[in-house]
């Protein structure tokens, strides 16, 4: 009950952290706008369709090339575009067609937008458009590149200052930030907020996982990390939801804010890890941990720390051997992932698929509000799809084996992106079935590619393995918007660019050994040779020396997967 209770209470919070990756897609979004008017209109035209304000033209306008006629109650006629405006030379009667002399404008009297859909976006609030649609772009990968260093930071404080601490900062700031991204006064202190905000996301999901996978049980473990990643879908349907019912950009933003507020005002009560505690020789504050979890869980005879500490003692003395390979350890740096022809593959094509993953899941769930139909339950969707797609992940990976599942979904997921170019553009519904089946597949090889990494390698660099895949996915992610906005080029280029990727990848995954139900090597000559033989290397291993190193990179591993968002 106790490891529920925290475990429930953690994940909850990492909804937030869903929420305000995938907040920009409705806070962010441009809707149709022309140049504004030096002074009132008295009626407006658009191709034969006569009006008395622009506002009702919107339901009339179809793409960007349109423009509008406007005559101004001085009698002025002016065609109006969405960069430019041109004022008639002769003001005759107002038609739509004119071959006569104009004169061309700049839009120094701003912008007139379409509000039907959103009353007011950030784009809308501070003329995000023409000259300045650069800094709209840039709102999502700054967002991004928050989140990488964000990762970095808080994961190395966490482990110099405690978990309980930086969860309690980091849920904090995330309400505290998406407030005042709210309250931003101008688009400069906006992106800054929401870099700031992106920082405390990112390390709170970080940390949350580490925080997790120390009070849950082996047996119970790549289920509960996992499915930390359900919790991050259910933020999208969240965001869904509420850019649904709030169409004003700061409203929006506080709505999302407060959906995890409850959190905030109940953080302080979570414990710190005994594991944490234990490490920092706090051998009292773990027992007293301990000591609630008994409480809790109606354990009469609670572990005591003294005896854990006396075996761990009796350890350390009877396996001088394993220190040195510790030390050895810190020795090693990144070249050692190239140290020869076959773990310089195996590294190349891990790196290919931590990066495809997540530039796959952010392409699919940006680009979501955009297939055509309603774009909040397209979002809604593409955050639901993500629920069963877990489960079967857990599933595969233990029954098939880890390969053997990674191959066939970054395939399908390639098959799906060719498919869906050739899906007519009105078959709206589908269109975001086969969005849904690609976020779908690529999910499932995005969940379990942490776990892989972690027994293609052996002890002595597996840190340096697992953290240099989760910095490329990273990568991935900051990369995934501008991808997105290859849709003004070719509408289908992301989608091209994504399944060449991870067509790339599937192949490349052939190459890999499979590391099902095979011990974790140690050295990198035994990592080659798992490579090199189709025969379990438990022949080469004792079963009983991989297993206690399994169990500590199993948690090391639960650890690292949350730098995957």
């Amino acid at each position: 009950r106790f490891q529920a209770y925290v475990y429930f209470a953690s994940v909850f919070q990492a909804m937030s952290c869903g929420i305000h990756y995938l907040a920009s897609v409705f806070m962010a979004v441009t809707p149709n706008f022309v140049c504004g008017v030096p002074g009132n209109v008295s009626s407006a035209l658009f191709y034969n369709s006569s009006e008395s304000s622009i506002e009702d033209i919107w339901t009339l306008w179809t793409s960007a090339e349109n423009y509008i006629v406007v005559q101004l109650e001085n009698g002025e006629i002016w065609e109006l575009n969405q960069c430019s405006r041109s004022k008639r030379e002769v003001s005759g009667d107002l038609a739509y067609e004119y071959k006569g002399n104009r004169s061309v404008f700049s839009c120094s009297d701003g912008f007139l937008y379409d509000d039907t859909k959103w009353k007011s976006t950030v784009v809308t609030q501070w003329d995000l458009v023409c000259d300045r649609e650069w800094l709209a772009k840039l709102i999502q990968p700054t967002f991004m590149l928050g989140v990488l260093i964000g990762a970095v930071i808080f994961g190395d404080i966490a482990d110099r200052l405690g978990r309980q601490r930086v969860i309690w900062f980091t849920s904090t700031g995330q309400f505290a930030f998406g407030i005042a991204v709210a309250f931003s006064f101008d688009y400069y202190s906006f992106v800054i907020v929401r870099f700031l905000l992106a920082m405390v996301s990112s390390g709170y999901l970080v940390v949350a996982f580490v925080y997790v996978t120390e009070f849950v049980g082996i047996k119970a473990r790549t289920w509960a990390s996992m499915h930390v990643h359900a919790f991050f879908a259910m933020g999208i349907m969240v965001v869904a939801l509420v850019g649904f019912l709030a169409r004003t950009w700061w409203v929006y933003q506080i709505f999302l804010s407060i959906a995890t507020l409850p959190f905030v005002l109940c953080c302080w009560m979570l414990p710190e890890t005994p594991f944490w505690l234990l490490s920092e020789e706090k051998y009292e504050d773990a027992q007293k941990v301990i000591n609630t979890m008994a409480r809790w869980n109606r354990v009469s005879t609670p572990c005591k720390v003294s005896e854990l500490c006396s075996v761990q003692q009796d350890d350390l003395v009877s396996g001088g051997a394993g220190d040195n390979d510790t030390a050895s350890a810190k020795k090693h740096n990144i070249l050692d992932l190239f140290c020869n022809w076959h773990i310089a593959r195996r590294t190349i094509t891990v790196w290919l698929i931590w990066f495809t993953g997540s530039l796959g899941y952010y392409v699919f769930s940006l680009s979501s509000v955009s297939l055509g139909g309603n774009e909040y339950l397209n979002l809604f969707l593409i955050g639901a799809v993500e629920l069963p797609c877990y489960i079967i992940a857990c599933i595969a990976m233990d029954k098939l084996g880890r390969r053997n599942t990674l191959i066939p979904f970054l395939i399908l997921s390639a098959l799906i992106c060719v498919l869906i170019m050739f899906i007519p553009q009105d078959f709206n519904i589908l269109i975001i079935l086969a969005n849904m089946a690609g976020k779908f597949s690529i999910g499932v090889a995005f969940g379990l590619i942490y776990l892989y990494t972690a027994e293609l390698y052996p002890t002595i660099v597996r840190t340096l393995a697992v953290g240099s895949g989760s910095m490329m996915c990273r990568v991935g992610s900051v990369v995934a918007p501008f991808c997105v906005y290859l849709r003004d080029i070719w509408i289908f280029m992301p989608l091209l660019l994504v399944g060449i990727m991870a067509l790339l990848s599937g192949i490349l995954t052939i190459m890999l050994p499979e590391t099902l139900g095979k011990p974790l090597t140690n050295t990198l000559v035994e990592a080659t040779e798992m490579g090199r033989n189709k025969r379990s290397s438990s022949e080469k291993i004792p079963p009983a020396h991989s297993g206690a190193t399994l169990d500590k990179i199993e948690m090391f591993g639960q650890e690292t997967v949350s730098t995957e968002k």
